[in-house]
């Protein structure tokens, strides 16, 4: 499992935090100041309160999971200290908390988050662990037996996130991950090393399906760029330390997914099927393929954003 990064240098606490006594305190001082300073939250959490208690927990290297746990517990000078370095940095150049901290969490996972590599986010990792796909799902499910699942191919990988979290929710499947930034390659070549799983996951660099032979898959999971040209140009500061190239997906946000969607049925065995995040690319994606029946998966969180099509359904 990846570690905290190393604190920050160590920095004269603004005088406000000095003042405050339990990590509550800290909560509700950053809370406001997020507010205040009217960041934006997207990278793993949706509002102030949960990214604060996040920055907060994983500098201190406490359980993410429970702030309660600890929110009387005194702070020590060095710790005030570090708080008030890392509020700050938040607000002052609006970086993810994921960035400032070297780690996030995704399902139970940790991850080495840097900006190499987007920080890790996706309505996949939920589906994965829902009926669809984890082997409760009876005849609804999409993936009736994940003990049966081979091959698993993760296109446009990133830091490596889903590929590790498809190596747990199919056990005896060997993973093919793909990434063309050698940056977030590298990235991800230290999260699957935290993990043990070289022997299963094996990284590839280059253009989706360029690097892989003749290989085939149970199962291509995928979640690519797709930002449109006018939400580029709108995004929020917090999203400009992240790579472009892992956010833009062209005029539409589709430049990408036409060939993930051209390419994949040559790629599927039959039976497998392909598991692609669009965003908010769902007129846009059925207006260009007016005749395929893509199946909107819902999470507790998004609606329309991720679709599968069945290897029968794939255009070619």
């Amino acid at each position: 499992m990846p570690q905290m990064s190393e604190p920050l240098p160590p920095a004269a606490p603004r005088a406000e935090i000095a003042e405050l006594v339990t990590l509550r305190d800290v909560l509700r001082y950053a809370v406001s100041a997020f507010a205040a300073a009217g960041l934006h939250h997207g990278h793993g959490a949706t509002r102030a309160l949960d990214e604060a208690a996040f920055l907060i927990l994983e500098s201190l290297s406490l359980p993410v999971d429970d702030f309660n746990a600890f929110a009387d517990a005194r702070l020590t000078a060095r710790e005030k200290a570090l708080l008030g370095e890392r509020i700050a940095r938040r607000i002052e150049t609006r970086m993810p908390a994921a960035y400032i901290t070297g780690r996030t969490w995704l399902r139970g996972f940790a991850f080495r988050a840097d900006p190499r590599a987007i920080v890790p986010r996706s309505f996949i990792a939920d589906l994965l662990a829902s009926p669809l796909f984890d082997g409760t799902g009876g005849a609804a499910a999409l993936v009736a037996a994940p003990d049966a699942v081979e091959r698993v191919l993760d296109l446009c990988t990133g830091g490596g996130s889903l590929a590790i979290l498809a190596a747990h929710a199919f056990p005896e499947a060997a993973i093919d991950a793909v990434e063309l930034s050698p940056q977030a390659a590298a990235l991800a070549r230290e999260n699957i090393a935290d993990y043990g799983l070289e022997a299963r996951i094996r990284l590839l660099e280059g253009d989706l399906y360029a690097p892989l032979g003749h290989e085939t898959y149970d199962l291509i999971l995928t979640n690519p760029p797709y930002v449109d040209r006018e939400t580029m140009a709108m995004l929020p500061a917090e999203f400009r330390h992240e790579p472009e190239m892992a956010l833009a997906g062209g005029e539409d946000g589709l430049d990408i997914v036409r060939r993930i969607l051209a390419g994949a049925k040559a790629r599927l065995r039959p039976g497998g099927g392909l598991l692609c995040e669009v965003g908010l690319g769902r007129p846009a994606l059925e207006a260009a393929f007016p005749d395929t029946p893509f199946l909107w998966l819902d999470t507790e969180e998004s609606e329309g954003e991720v679709f599968w099509l069945a290897r029968p359904d794939l255009p070619g």
